[in-house]
């Protein structure tokens, strides 16, 4: 069967998710595809978006934040970060396998004279280090397999992102397995650009199919990606209401003591909220009420507590500082 080869140029995190569903449900040949996007976090169809980000970091350097297809854990992308995609009709599950896709791509990296090695959980490992994370999703007889290739990445800036205080959540959401990280470039023997590894990687692994061809997407495959983006790869209710429900809970120390705070949370949306210390009734009951369906997010919220900013200030509460405990 013909391997259709895609290498994109698209930027944008919501765009070459959406090409990834468009592409499985809507072709029956094997494709294999390789993209870049800017920075942003791509968590897991089946995790907890709030509870895999630093939310304030992320807010506040401009990382976006996306779901994908499949499950699997948490990944970071950014212009230093490439991304492999193998799709695969199949008639038996034991074609549903990591290694069969990762074979080609652990072959390209062998050429440029690095020895790669696989985890027990099939990542790519480089001297001892994970560089490429990888997970699969599959539609009736259709398999989807991507990862990622740290190559020149920005470390520190995917750490940072990715830190999170755990003991805030209670659910049943699949986390992420934190490892420790290299970039592919350190360990090559001649310089290459970010671009130069790529084209090497995306000609180097077409080729190893016997029979490849190179493709585009058309004007209207574009047009239905851009759709499928729009309307829901960007939406808050696929990346953050997706979410298994979960329980929040935090301590909030202000000048006359300490407030316990418990917030349950279904599709994104907090149904139920509790609120324990050295408040009075009313407070209590109109924090209740003013947050009841509201999205937990930082957009839903800072309306909310800005209605009652005089009541919060009257109790010795501040309002943007009890908002960051609220996330």
């Amino acid at each position: 069967m013909t391997v259709r080869c895609y290498h994109l140029n698209n930027p944008d995190p919501y765009f070459n998710l959406a090409t990834e569903e468009y592409l499985l449900k809507n072709f029956e040949d094997d494709i294999f595809m390789l993209w870049s996007s800017e920075s942003s976090i791509v968590v897991g169809k089946h995790q907890n978006a709030l509870a895999e980000i630093n939310h304030q970091y992320v807010r506040e350097n401009g990382i976006k934040v996306a779901r994908r297809l499949s499950g699997g854990g948490t990944v970071f992308h950014d212009p230093g970060n490439l991304n492999f995609t193998f799709m695969r009709t199949v008639e038996r599950i034991d074609e549903v396998n990591y290694k069969i896709f990762l074979q080609p791509v652990k072959e390209a990296l062998e050429k440029l004279g690095l020895e790669i090695t696989s985890s027990k959980r099939d990542d790519l490992v480089l001297d001892g280090k994970k560089i490429s994370g990888n997970a699969q999703h599959v539609f009736r007889k259709r398999v989807l397999h991507h990862g990622t290739l740290l190559f020149n990445s920005q470390l520190a800036r995917l750490k940072n992102a990715l830190k999170v205080d755990l003991s805030r959540f209670e659910d049943k959401a699949v986390q992420s397995n934190r490892s420790v990280v290299t970039n592919i470039a350190d360990y090559l023997k001649r310089q290459m650009t970010v671009d130069e590894f790529s084209l090497f990687m995306f000609e180097t692994i077409a080729q190893s199919f016997p029979n490849f061809q190179y493709a585009q997407l058309s004007d209207a495959d574009n047009a239905v990606i851009q759709l499928l983006r729009d309307e829901k790869y960007c939406q808050w209710d696929w990346i953050y209401g997706y979410s298994p429900k979960y329980t929040y809970r935090n301590r909030v120390r202000f000048s006359d003591g300490e407030l316990q705070v418990m917030l349950q949370i279904e599709k994104g949306k907090i149904k139920h909220s509790e609120w324990i210390g050295n408040i009075s009734n009313e407070l209590m009951f109109k924090l209740t009420e003013i947050l009841r369906d509201k999205n937990h997010a930082l957009e839903s919220l800072q309306p909310a507590f800005e209605l009652l900013k005089a009541d919060l200030e009257k109790e010795g509460l501040d309002r943007e500082s009890l908002l960051t405990q609220l996330l």
